[in-house]
């Protein structure tokens, strides 16, 4: 049988018997001849180069201990000291070996990790620290809300009560704003505005801002309690618990966290009067109700802008869920502020002038709520926050200056003066 002079329409096939059968298939021998080698082919082949060298297949790339132990066989077997064949004797000791150092191992690259490690703590840099964990721009504030509820009071004569009760408040605030970075250190972390907190960053250890809060907390309630008066003692420790342990989850669950936060911001100035009187009177609701409803455009403002960071943080705020709610709920408290200090001297607290004067004040914080109410956006928002921090100390302020009965704060000065008089001529007759 003869072979046909192409391969174009047929392929010869040995079959099982011996055979040859011929299959049609319409591939040209210029198609078979330039049929690419397998992968496997191509693999085995020496590539040449332009110098018409033979480039050698890589080497595999061996793990460290693998060459350490390599080197450490070879430098071995080379210190073994041969023997001449004339020399060898049967009953001579087997061949030494060179005792060789071992070879200094290679170190090993140091894993990356953001993991940062606590810096050592300096008394120089410890103020510094206590500052930032006790927010102490925040606590100044509310301080000074305390020492207006002091000095409102009828017959605030005494000075060292005074800076008593200012100081057992400033450490409850410290305890409780301890507390709250302390439950927020993971959530803190996931936001521009607070992931450079010193327990974000590593500055003090979990424990160590713990343990500051519950020192300062049991600092400041005792001090209120030995040297003021029981009640002012409990309304600290109130405001602790309520602050670290309602408020500060709340946040991640309810809207509702807004009006138990102005309710915290409430208590410091009541405690301020309960100081003086021991008694919650009218005036030291009316103070609470100035700073309940000043928190509203204050807090509302501010969260308007963090809004995309109180989201990533998973923290329902009225400005995540329903900005229209939040510009609303801003607008209707600022106008609440004009009532309530309509009330200051209708309760006898004031002058009548206070009532104009804070007309005045409150209606410029009004605009500005109606402003962000009208059109919430950063403009408007950053107004209205900015507007907040001088409208409560002007408020505070003009309250005081028109306090009703300052000849009997005199008097009452004087009085306090020959009552201790009084009981140092009885300690001294006694």
């Amino acid at each position: 049988m003869s072979l046909p002079k192409t391969l174009s329409h047929s392929c010869l096939l040995l079959t099982s018997r011996g055979q040859l059968c011929s299959r049609a298939r319409p591939a040209s021998l210029h198609t078979l001849v330039s049929a690419r080698p397998t992968k496997q082919a191509q693999d085995k082949r020496r590539v040449l180069t332009h110098f018409g060298r033979a480039i050698p297949p890589k080497r595999p790339v061996l793990p460290t201990r693998t060459l350490q132990r390599r080197h450490q066989i070879s430098a071995a077997t080379a210190a073994v000291q041969p023997q001449e064949p004339d020399d060898y004797d049967p009953a001579a000791p087997p061949p030494t070996t060179a005792t060789t150092s071992p070879q200094p191992s290679t170190p090993a690259a140091t894993p990356t990790t953001k993991f940062k490690p606590i810096p050592s703590i300096t008394p120089g840099t410890l103020p510094n620290l206590y500052r930032d964990l006790t927010k102490a721009k925040l606590g100044g504030l509310v301080a000074l809300s305390t020492m207006c509820g002091y000095a409102m009071a009828p017959g605030a004569t005494d000075l060292p009560l005074f800076f008593t009760t200012t100081l057992g408040t400033v450490l409850c605030i410290s305890s409780a704003n301890a507390f709250n970075q302390w439950i927020e250190i993971p959530y803190d972390a996931q936001m521009l505005r607070t992931r450079n907190r010193v327990l974000v960053r590593r500055a003090l250890s979990p424990l160590h801002a713990f343990s500051f809060g519950t020192i300062t907390g049991l600092a400041g309630v005792s001090l209120l309690a030995l040297t003021v008066n029981p009640l002012t003692a409990f309304l600290g420790a109130a405001n602790i618990a309520l602050y670290a342990c309602i408020y500060t989850p709340l946040k991640r669950a309810s809207i509702a966290n807004t009006w138990v936060g102005a309710l915290v911001g409430a208590i410091p100035p009541m405690m301020g009067w309960t100081a003086c009187t021991g008694s919650l009177d009218p005036g030291a609701w009316l103070l609470g109700g100035v700073l309940f409803a000043w928190q509203f455009p204050h807090f509302n403002s501010l969260a308007w802008n963090l809004r995309a960071d109180y989201s990533k943080a998973g923290y329902r705020m009225m400005s995540v869920t329903d900005p229209a709610l939040n510009a609303r709920v801003s607008l209707r408290y600022a106008t609440l502020m004009l009532p309530i200090c309509w009330a200051a001297p209708a309760l006898d607290m004031t002058s009548w002038w206070f009532a104009a004067d804070s007309t005045l004040v409150n209606a410029a914080i009004i605009v500005q709520a109606w402003r962000f109410w009208k059109k919430s956006d950063e403009k408007t928002a950053r107004q209205l926050f900015f507007g907040s921090l001088v409208h409560l100390p002007l408020v505070l302020a003009l309250m005081m200056v028109h306090k009703v009965g300052e000849e009997g704060w005199e008097a009452g000065v004087g009085a306090g003066e020959e009552e201790e008089e009084e009981r140092d001529e009885n300690r001294e007759s006694g």
